[in-house]
């Protein structure tokens, strides 16, 4: 099995889902299965604008991208070929205003394609492509939490990349969620307890 983590936490030794991950992952490398790293900050992700757009509506309509609109295309196509790669996904995925921080939302964007990640036909929609895989998901919040009123945020990270990941073929997807109110009280309890759920969780992807 190759296991591809995908960071989009910047902040390095300081971040906590990136230290949860690692906890994961110490029990994945212990089985001698292939983990590759993939920090989305890391400048290799290419940007998803116009050209880009170009090349995707052309695909659309049957044709074939040109120029600035191929190398485009040809970018998407090599991040997509190294995000398929991989059998499994583990995703560390800190809480930015609500949501996911914008590099995930990039990284997503750019795999996104018409054969590549999803198939569509005009009389049944959509229908995903990425079968067989699975994904852990490692989501950390510091303020919002589930038993928390909307004074203290709502949840639109987790709805979203797991909707995408369903759409994409992707349905076998398990969690750890680590939500303190980090202004009010101590994290140290609820970090515990995420820790050990990131192995309990690694141990199961072996099963």
């Amino acid at each position: 099995m190759k296991l591809l983590h995908l960071s989009a936490s910047p902040r390095g030794p300081r971040s906590e889902s990136l230290a949860l991950a690692g906890t994961f992952l110490e029990v994945i490398r212990d089985s001698r299965v292939e983990v590759e790293e993939y920090d989305l900050w890391d400048g290799t992700l290419p940007a998803f604008g116009p050209d880009a757009a170009a090349a995707k509506m052309a695909v659309f309509a049957g044709e074939e991208p040109r120029g600035a609109a191929a190398e485009a295309w040809n970018a998407a196509i090599a991040t997509f070929r190294r995000f398929d790669a991989a059998d499994s996904y583990l995703f560390s995925v800190p809480m930015w205003n609500a949501g996911i921080p914008y590099i995930l939302k990039q990284f997503i964007d750019v795999v996104s394609q018409p054969g590549l990640v999803f198939g569509f036909d005009p009389a049944t929609g959509y229908r995903g492509l990425l079968h067989g895989k699975r994904a852990a998901v490692v989501y950390t919040s510091a303020v919002y939490g589930p038993d928390r009123g909307p004074a203290f945020g709502a949840d639109f990270q987790a709805p979203y990349l797991e909707d995408w990941l369903r759409w994409a073929g992707v349905d076998d997807i398990r969690t750890v969620h680590f939500r303190p109110n980090l202004a009010t009280a101590d994290a140290a309890t609820a970090r515990r307890v995420a820790h050990e759920r990131a192995r309990d969780l690694a141990k199961e992807f072996l099963q």
